[in-house]
């Protein structure tokens, strides 16, 4: 088969839903199929199609003091290889920028578009307004709406599935988690990645992966481990990743007087991040605005169990009591350091919540992930469009609407649409680090 990817962010950028095209796109094409991926410029990409078969689309560098890349919208770039590659499905990893040139892509070839809802979009409009209610409904809205011009809708998790559907999405939805690459993170070094940064061997590492944003609740969650750690003069606190959140995670450790025991590793690739994790002794996790719960599979890979709070993402990976501790979603600070404090002291347990981290973290292995996806990939291609939505242009009149309310509520609120662009930059679940 022949698929066409279109997303708002892909490498080099290194963010959760560039990181799952790219694997989706390595995975299918191992599979034998071929994949066109239409994505933006990066400063070190050039406008063009590369020889890896991804169509760099001109974009503004930078946009809006971003390190994020706006696209320039010339589909005639885009309709020219769309035509040459010949692809059999559009799929869609955004409801907007590119998301809108995959769905007229779609229409127009009368093909079937295929959305992944990566991003739970309203958890991001503090980037433009603290308190705007409105673009809440405005990033609702839009993603419901694309959604319903869609052949088909991908959820990477069970909750994802069933909050959109209860939101108004009417086409069907199949649940597809982006895979982990379980036999790469369950090798690992974690005593030299501890040596390298400080760490006593004989520490027990309360460990923290991901994009430290305000969106990933970091204040709650160190101020609960810094608790933890006053009952436990042994407990260490590692932090991978970096953000705007780093500097307040380093005052509230300084307040808590445990500043030497707090460790900010910074962004780690490849075999450092995979270090990372067995390093860790467990993982803490306290955001609710993730999709699915990649972070806590590929530590769980790692052998880590997790505490978590339960929201969508971390209830589809974390079975309380089996694998670590899932705490209702408004636990407070001081019920998630007494779960921190309670997973240590019992070896038989310990070994079995390991066990079956391990256990867990594979059946989020990239192998099933993306026999998953040519599974539905062929079942629509089998289907006759019987149940698409009516074509273009009537379907897209609403959109076209949307897309203009959204435009006048961000003049309103703000002079930089900031919001969204941050969405599509650092989406939730998944290694955001990466």
């Amino acid at each position: 088969m022949n698929i066409c990817m279109f997303t708002n962010t892909y490498l080099p950028h290194v963010g959760g839903v560039a990181r799952s095209v790219a694997n989706f796109t390595h995975d299918l094409r191992e599979n034998g199929h071929q994949v066109l991926v239409v994505a933006p410029t990066f400063p070190d990409r050039k406008p063009g199609q590369d020889a890896d078969e991804i169509l760099r689309v001109p974009a503004i560098q930078n946009f809006n003091g971003s390190d994020f890349s706006f696209r320039i919208p010339l589909p005639f770039i885009i309709n020219e290889a769309i035509d040459d590659f010949k692809p059999d499905i559009i799929h869609s990893h955004h409801p907007f920028l590119l998301g809108d040139s995959a769905m007229r892509a779609a229409y127009r070839r009368d093909l079937p578009l295929v959305f992944t809802h990566h991003t739970l979009y309203e958890q991001y409009t503090h980037y433009v307004s603290n308190t705007s209610t409105a673009m809440k409904r405005f990033a609702i809205k839009l993603s419901t709406l694309y959604a319903n011009l869609c052949y088909q809708v991908v959820a990477p998790s069970e909750s994802i599935a069933r909050l959109i559907h209860e939101r108004g999405v009417k086409r069907p939805i199949e649940i597809i988690p982006t895979g982990i690459d379980f036999k790469f993170f369950r090798q690992g070094e974690g005593s030299g990645f501890r040596k390298r940064l400080g760490i006593p061997e004989d520490a027990r590492v309360i460990g923290h992966l991901g994009r430290l944003a305000p969106e990933k609740n970091l204040g709650y969650l160190a101020e609960a481990v810094a608790l933890a750690m006053k009952q436990d003069d042994d407990a260490w606190f590692l932090v991978v990743g970096d953000g705007p959140s780093e500097a307040d995670i380093r005052k509230i450790f300084e307040k808590a007087g445990l500043s030497g025991r707090l460790v900010m590793a910074g962004k780690q690739t490849g075999e450092n991040l995979r270090d990372a994790y067995h390093a860790m002794d467990l993982f803490a996790f306290a955001s609710k605005s993730e999709t699915q719960g990649m972070v806590l599979a590929e530590a769980m890979a790692a052998g880590a169990p997790v505490v978590a709070l339960d929201a969508p993402g971390a209830r589809e990976v974390v079975q309380d009591g089996e694998n670590g501790r899932l705490l209702a979603e408004d636990a407070d600070k001081k019920a998630f350091a007494e779960a921190v404090n309670g997973c240590v002291g019992d070896s038989d347990r310990d070994e079995k919540w390991r066990l079956s981290a391990i256990e867990t973290a594979k059946a989020f292995s990239r192998e099933n992930s993306v026999k998953k996806i040519i599974a539905l990939y062929r079942r629509i291609r089998e289907k006759e469009f019987e149940h698409l939505p009516s074509p273009l242009p009537e379907a897209i009149i609403p959109w076209d609407s949307l897309q203009r309310a959204i435009k006048a509520e961000w003049e309103l609120l703000s002079q930089k649409a900031t919001a969204f662009v941050k969405t599509v930059q650092f989406p939730p679940g998944q290694s955001e680090n990466e």
